[in-house]
């Protein structure tokens, strides 16, 4: 349900998001949201967006509502802001108006290794460039774990907003990618990476 990006060969992140929930519960809302590439679940909690899922079917945003309670201790609520600024933020990327979204952002489904690898990606690979998985992990400073930012970029709770689908293979292959690869494709095409698909 979230974005899950395939690199070839076993790969092991050094650690997980996490999967218990919080002791406390937080207030969160969550919308779906139609875009070019698909149905979008967006959630958000005071904090700002947490989740985008793709693929939002009922099925896929069923199972994404259950984890969601589960892990913020409770059902959703009404007005929440970060989620219409989300929701309008997305709507203008798709048609080409925004190249770097604003809403603020909850990390609270990422941690660790995997949280340092997005946060590196959101800060420092602007629309319209791509970066290796190699060169993600110098980054942070961990240049044996190219196969772990591969494990670091299935795990991201933020696609689109946090630009997993900018990180690419070395050899110049688009690489892999949760949303499907004609998802990531239409999203480097957007940015102009790649030429527009015929069709």
């Amino acid at each position: 349900m979230t974005n899950a990006e395939q690199v070839s060969g076993p790969a092991a992140a050094p650690d997980a998001a996490p999967e218990a929930a919080p002791a406390a519960r937080r207030d969160w809302a969550w919308t779906r949201l139609e875009t070019p590439i698909g149905p979008l679940l967006l959630a958000a909690t005071r904090e700002g967006l947490a989740q985008v899922a793709f693929h939002a079917d009922e099925r896929t945003t069923r199972r994404a509502l259950t984890r969601l309670e589960q892990f913020f201790g409770g059902p959703p609520l009404p007005g929440i802001p970060h989620l219409a600024t989300a929701a309008a933020e997305l709507t203008a990327y798709f048609s080409g108006e925004l190249r770097s979204f604003t809403v603020p952002l909850d990390w609270s489904l990422s941690a660790g290794f995997n949280a340092r690898v997005l946060h590196a990606l959101a800060a420092g690979v602007p629309y319209g460039s791509v970066v290796g998985y190699q060169d993600l992990a110098d980054r942070v400073g961990e240049p044996g774990a190219a196969r772990a930012v591969g494990a670091a970029m299935g795990s991201n709770p933020l696609p689109v907003v946090v630009p997993c689908h900018r990180v690419v293979a070395s050899d110049g292959g688009i690489g892999g990618f949760g949303g499907g690869l004609e998802t990531k494709r239409l999203l480097l095409a957007l940015e102009g990476v790649l030429p527009a698909p015929l069709f």
